[in-house]
């Protein structure tokens, strides 16, 4: 048996020896895998739960509805209202760690509502390196974490998706709204809606790796590295579109995602440019 079939195994037996189990969905590939693989082996007894709030743009809720139903699983969207969280709005570098605790609070409320008794997230051992404020607060709620219990790794993510047909499988890292703002900017409503709008704007022209971070006046657009020359083709076109959101200056860079998504005051990769 070669060492992705036994960390296949490994992970069935894992899953299956759990009563049930509610796994956090985003739509991201890592919990796609998890809760595919989950759904195989508990049928009805797993359900994926995805929280909804300002932060998740509407997009990216869009795909995971449509995503958990092509897999087949049952999908309930919980409402999170991480906003009204001083320690989470006021974005002080620990922003991660209340989102994590905020959504977990709401699983643990809704598996006690519905008779469930296990919890889950998309842990995969590339995280175990990163700084990862969610792992805290995932054992603080007893919250497991099967692919990475199982030994899975970023690649074996990704054959896995590939091998099911899985849409996600090659689907860029993301993250949520408020990561685009630099530490110390207060999280709101409005800053929220205008990157996610931005994003769209910018997404709009055909960008696959897209980040629009909020630098008041200045919008920093990162899009992947093999797309930077193409984004400083069209920049004066990116400038005008994102003008109308109070977008005074623009600032091209290439995103590179060496370990976890930087909190949105990350130093400037090597290529940017200004105007």
């Amino acid at each position: 048996m070669d060492v992705a079939a036994e960390r296949r195994e490994r992970l069935d037996a894992l899953l299956s020896a759990l009563p049930d189990l509610a796994v956090a969905f985003s739509g991201g590939v890592d919990s796609a895998v998890l809760l595919h693989a989950a759904t195989g082996v508990l049928g009805p007894r797993c359900v994926g739960l995805i929280g909804d709030s300002p932060s998740l743009p509407r997009r990216e809720l869009a795909e995971a509805r449509a995503l958990a139903a092509r897999i087949g699983a049952r999908l309930e969207v919980l409402a999170t209202d991480e906003l009204a969280d001083e320690d989470y709005a006021r974005n002080d570098g620990t922003r991660c760690y209340f989102c994590r605790r905020g959504l977990f609070t709401a699983m643990a409320a809704w598996a006690r509502a519905q008779g469930f008794t296990a919890l889950a997230y998309g842990e995969i051992t590339d995280d175990l390196a990163d700084h990862r404020p969610g792992r805290v607060a995932a054992g603080e709620f007893a919250v497991r974490a099967p692919l990475s219990e199982a030994g899975w790794s970023k690649a074996d993510v990704r054959a896995y998706a590939r091998a099911h047909g899985l849409a996600v499988a090659e689907k860029p890292a993301s993250a949520c709204l408020s990561s685009r703002l630099p530490v110390g900017t207060r999280v709101t409503r409005e800053r929220l809606a205008r990157v996610e709008e931005a994003e769209e704007r910018a997404r709009a022209l055909g960008f696959r790796v897209l980040r629009v971070r909020d630098h008041g006046t200045r919008a920093r657009v990162e899009v992947g590295a093999d797309e930077l020359a193409r984004a400083e083709e069209l920049a004066d076109e990116l400038a005008r579109s994102l003008a109308p959101l109070g977008f005074a200056e623009l600032e091209l860079a290439s995103y590179r995602r060496p370990g976890a998504e930087p909190a949105g005051s990350a130093a400037p990769p090597a290529n940017t440019t200004s105007r």
